[in-house]
């Protein structure tokens, strides 16, 4: 179940984080974007990116943005994010993961060095206050989710050229009675990268990237009370001509490959959850 909620957040959460790396990644305009290249190199160009992307990602996350931060608070929140009946069905459109390699011990070393950088890093995260002082900011935290995802936006730039495992562009928190309790982080890279450069990151042995794919949004401007998110958003449909039929616009990637860690877990197999 953890799993599923997370996906499903995913959906809703980076419409911030995804659409500005969308932007960036449009921006760059094909650039390659390995992460081989030097930190300087890297840097020189997401400082020439960032204006730009900026101002691109508010811009394209009007739309989305408009529809789900004037949704009643006092709706089921889950209604619509489709979780009732059909919703597991028609979460499977809108998903695609990299496949899975075979395991070998040169990737369990590198997952478990991972693994060792990201909790270095994010101990001193266990206090979600000393996260938002860094510039981790909760993404609609009105909205009474179970988990919240806190993103770093610097970081999601960064994560288009180079790759720093004790950067993660977002912490994952859990809600608790008296505020937030650190269960995991989420990378992320740019969405035109295929598996050989996904596994240079984080090893497809051991864990599975995924992106959210074919969406279909409301025009500008509708009300988000009379969409049937049955149907829009994570809902059933999944084609462009379904989405123009509908009246809506579609995505056929909304933005960047992401992976969630959680190096707490004592199942090795709940770590790289999928």
């Amino acid at each position: 179940m953890k799993n599923i909620q997370f996906t499903m957040l995913g959906i809703v959460l980076s419409s911030m984080v995804g659409f500005l790396t969308l932007a960036v990644a449009d921006d760059m305009n094909g650039m390659d974007m390995n992460h081989g290249m030097s930190q300087g190199a890297a840097r020189a160009e997401v400082e020439h990116a960032k204006p730009n992307a900026k101002a691109e990602a508010a811009a394209m996350s009007d739309q989305m943005m408009e529809q789900m931060t004037t949704m009643d608070a006092d709706m089921d929140h889950d209604k619509h994010m489709n979780m009732g009946p059909g919703g597991m069905a028609a979460m499977k459109l809108h998903m695609t993961w990299t496949a899975p390699r075979p395991a070998n011990g040169g990737d369990q070393a590198r997952a478990g060095q991972l693994l060792k950088t990201l909790r270095d890093s994010l101990a001193k995260y266990q206090d979600y206050r000393i996260a938002e002082r860094d510039g981790f900011k909760p993404f609609h935290p009105e909205w009474k989710q179970k988990v919240v995802h806190f993103t770093r936006f610097w970081y999601s730039l960064k994560a288009e050229f180079t790759f720093n495992p004790s950067e993660p562009t977002s912490l994952l928190y859990e809600r608790t009675d008296n505020g937030y309790k650190l269960i995991g982080a989420m990378y992320t890279a740019p969405r035109r990268w295929d598996e050989n450069k996904l596994n240079e990151r984080v090893p497809l042995s051991v864990a599975r990237w995924h992106q959210h794919v074919n969406l279909c949004f409301p025009k500008k401007g509708t009300d988000p009370k009379t969409v049937d998110w049955t149907k829009f958003g994570a809902g059933t449909i999944a084609t462009k001509e379904a989405c123009d039929a509908a009246g809506g616009n579609f995505f056929p990637v909304l933005f960047g490959w992401m992976v969630h860690v959680y190096p707490w877990e004592t199942d090795p197999h709940q770590v790289w959850a999928h």
